[in-house]
């Protein structure tokens, strides 16, 4: 059997047991690509090169057990291999911290917040941190800056501490512990949060593979906006004068726009559309109020 053979194969398996996707892949043949290929220790940029190349049998039933993991656990595939990828950029995870994906890190990769910074921003928060994805994104994206990370869950900040050390950042990012902006040390000229938003009718309809994540830092409330409202309260006085928050909300435009009908808020274009990331200024913020 070649390679891709067997990833067909497993795409099959993935398909017929009607797994769910979302962490890093979108489809049966990705995800069976990337855990087909990491199992085989084959990178997975070089599938082409490879895609006729036999696979052994012990190769192919070492495959077939992870799939059959994969299947049966129904975590997602990044929590099986211990890596996933956001912009290119290799991150540990595990079952401490969420699967990076936010739509975030694309505005950041493609230069989109650039036009709201200047040759003054020094002083970056990546608010609920995660496993750190985007504060080493933002640190590798903008050379002068130092960041602070914060997140509330002390298992996520040891995952990001992990990725901070991976990417030789220990000395620009600095991650704190605690609930919102508590620890947030003084004024930033950037804030990044891809906070909790999951509206609670959603929460109970997700899929396995997500309820395999920390509920922390998926769960918003009724509406998904409980931990927003606190942030968008507080975040003014964290906020240097030109400063600028940009807040990831995922499909909760509906409940945003009806908890803060006179927020003047400028929609971010990513490639799940126009609705998933917003950017306010501190100006905006505190006319809000």
């Amino acid at each position: 059997m070649t390679l891709l053979e067997l990833i067909e194969a497993q795409a099959a398996r993935l398909h017929e047991a009607g797994v769910s996707f979302g962490h890093g892949t979108t489809n049966a043949f990705d995800e069976a690509a990337w855990l087909v290929m990491w199992k085989l220790e084959i990178p997975l940029e070089t599938l082409d090169d490879h895609a006729e190349d036999p696979v052994d049998d012990i190769g192919i039933e070492a495959v077939q057990a992870l799939v059959q993991e994969r299947i049966v656990s129904r975590k997602p595939a990044a929590y099986l291999t211990r890596e996933a990828w956001l912009q290119g950029v290799p991150f540990y995870v595990d079952e401490r911290a969420i699967v990076p994906r936010s739509f975030i890190a694309e505005l950041i990769a493609d230069a989109t917040i650039d036009a709201w910074l200047s040759d003054q921003t020094v002083r970056v928060l990546d608010l609920c941190t995660g496993n750190g994805s985007l504060a080493v994104l933002a640190a590798m994206a903008w050379p002068d800056v130092q960041v602070d990370a914060i997140d509330l869950s002390e298992d996520a900040l040891a995952v990001a501490r992990i990725n901070v050390g991976r990417h030789a950042l220990s000395d620009r990012i600095r991650l704190l512990q605690g609930d919102g902006l508590a620890p947030a040390d003084g004024a930033y000229d950037l804030i990044l949060c891809n906070p909790p938003y999951v509206n609670s009718a959603s929460m109970q309809a997700l899929p396995p593979e997500y309820q395999a994540e920390p509920a922390l830092a998926l769960a918003g409330g009724t509406d998904g906006m409980d931990f927003i409202r606190q942030l968008l309260a507080r975040a003014p006085e964290h906020l240097t004068e030109h400063g600028v928050l940009v807040l990831e909300i995922g499909n909760e435009r509906e409940f945003f726009e009806a908890a803060f009908p006179t927020l003047a808020a400028a929609w971010l274009d990513t490639s799940a559309g126009e609705d998933q990331v917003l950017l306010l200024t501190r100006d905006a913020l505190v006319a809000a109020r």
